[in-house]
């Protein structure tokens, strides 16, 4: 089965402070790359309630069927690629099962006929490699809203816990809870 365990650490930044940390770093060298995040739940919010979350990510003109499910060493991750004409069908209203998601969907009591198209999350990220972690900044555009966030991918929890508490007393940020971009999608529809 496709599927790993995401460490990361998450900050929300005032623009001020996304172009401190894109100077400090010299991200002007790094090319921005383009995603769009295809979100999907149930009605009734049931992978909300479980602590899961379900996309589409198209980047590169690849696509990427995402379950996130809490684990207790990060996020568990569920994938299966998609061809173009599948994610299509998907935002469509035509939930084509796929081999993995849909496994772990049946594990969570959900089934493909029970989700539904939410909508889209747009972001521009740049990504560089520091010592043992990812750092990444991105800039999304969502529901009429513009959000810039810091985020710091790591194959351990003490290196990414290390580099994020430093980075953020080095800029002088006020650490604090920062939704991930499904729940921020979510949080700011209209009639939810």
């Amino acid at each position: 089965m496709s599927q790993e365990i995401e460490i990361e650490y998450k900050q929300l930044l005032t623009k001020e402070e996304y172009e401190r940390i894109h100077e400090r770093f010299s991200f002007t060298t790094v090319p921005s790359q383009l995603q769009t995040n295809y979100y999907f739940e149930t009605r009734d919010f049931q992978l909300k309630r479980v602590g899961a979350a379900l996309r589409i990510r198209e980047k590169n003109s690849t696509w990427k069927l995402t379950l996130k499910e809490q684990h207790h060493k990060g996020l568990l991750e569920t994938h299966d690629t998609l061809t173009e004409k599948e994610a299509m069908s998907w935002i469509s209203g035509k939930i084509l099962p796929k081999q993995n998601v849909t496994k772990q969907l049946k594990k969570l009591e959900v089934s493909n006929d029970q989700l539904v198209y939410w909508g889209s999350l747009v972001t521009k990220r740049k990504e560089l490699a520091v010592g043992q972690v990812l750092l990444v900044l991105d800039v999304s555009k969502y529901n009429g809203r513009k959000d810039f966030e810091l985020e710091i991918e790591a194959k351990t929890k003490a290196a990414g816990e290390t580099f994020f508490n430093e980075l953020i007393a080095m800029e002088h940020i006020s650490p604090t809870p920062t939704m991930n971009k499904i729940q921020r999608f979510f949080n700011t529809l209209p009639n939810k």
